[in-house]
């Protein structure tokens, strides 16, 4: 596909993806939208999720996190950032909750279980490359967003709700058409939201080529490697607020 051509698609991809939010933003959608899920549904990722939230359980209960604080979710990569509170130790409080495998659609129906419950301030949020590996489309992840996005709101209206863009890996090379256009529909979305981020990790993660660099992953060519989260940690930090900046994002005008 050409560039203009793909540049095209990206543009109709946005305005559809506008379209499709607009009418779950609509009075009395999102309300249904944070609505807890089918039983069965339920029921069937809570036994697929068993031992990940038993983990999360035991740590609360060993060191309790205090509210206010940073939340990362999301799929394995948050779970391997090992260092994640001592990269970003000017924060008093940084909570990991990712758990490997996890999509979109994991984050979105557990939502209230991985942030709500913690009350952050702020919720940073990377899930979409397994939904996309797992045969979603790039409007079912941004759905599945939305949906994340209207339950955290529902339960913590000011919480600041920072979405990290899809990497390209090279593993999954022959998705990054898919991931590219995850990228700029969710992207287009969030730019409709108040108290939201876009954090691109997409483009730095690029070489010279337009290739995923493969000098920023481990061995599988999925995971990354230290020199993979120095780029995040840089492009993250600027987006993670301190309580008096939210504070002053929330105080009356």
């Amino acid at each position: 596909m050409s560039r203009s051509r793909r540049a095209s698609r990206l543009v109709l991809a946005s305005c559809t993806a506008l379209a499709v939010l607009a009418t779950l933003a609509a009075p009395g959608v999102q309300a249904q939208e944070a609505a807890a899920p089918s039983p069965a549904a339920y029921a069937a990722a809570q036994t697929r999720w068993h031992d990940a939230f038993a983990a999360f359980d035991k740590a609360d209960r060993e060191n309790p996190p205090a509210s206010d604080g940073v939340l990362f979710v999301g799929s394995s990569t948050i779970r391997l950032w090992t260092r994640l509170a001592d990269d970003f130790r000017s924060q008093p409080v940084v909570i990991n909750r990712g758990f490997g495998g996890s999509t979109m659609a994991d984050c979105s129906l557990f939502a209230r279980e991985l942030v709500v419950r913690y009350r952050p301030r702020q919720v940073v949020v990377y899930a979409g490359d397994n939904d996309l590996a797992e045969g979603r489309t790039p409007f079912q992840v941004l759905e599945s967003f939305a949906q994340f996005a209207n339950t955290v709101r529902a339960g913590l209206p000011n919480t600041r709700i920072s979405f990290i863009s899809v990497k390209p890996s090279p593993s999954r090379a022959g998705l990054l058409p898919k991931i590219q256009e995850t990228n700029h529909i969710v992207g287009a979305y969030l730019r409709t939201q108040a108290n939201t981020d876009y954090i691109d990790i997409f483009t730095p993660m690029l070489g010279a080529d337009g290739r995923p660099r493969a000098e920023l992953f481990r061995a599988d060519m999925l995971h990354m490697n230290e020199t993979g989260y120095r780029i995040w940690q840089a492009a993250i930090a600027p987006y993670l607020l301190a309580p008096a900046d939210v504070a002053a994002v929330n105080s009356p005008r």
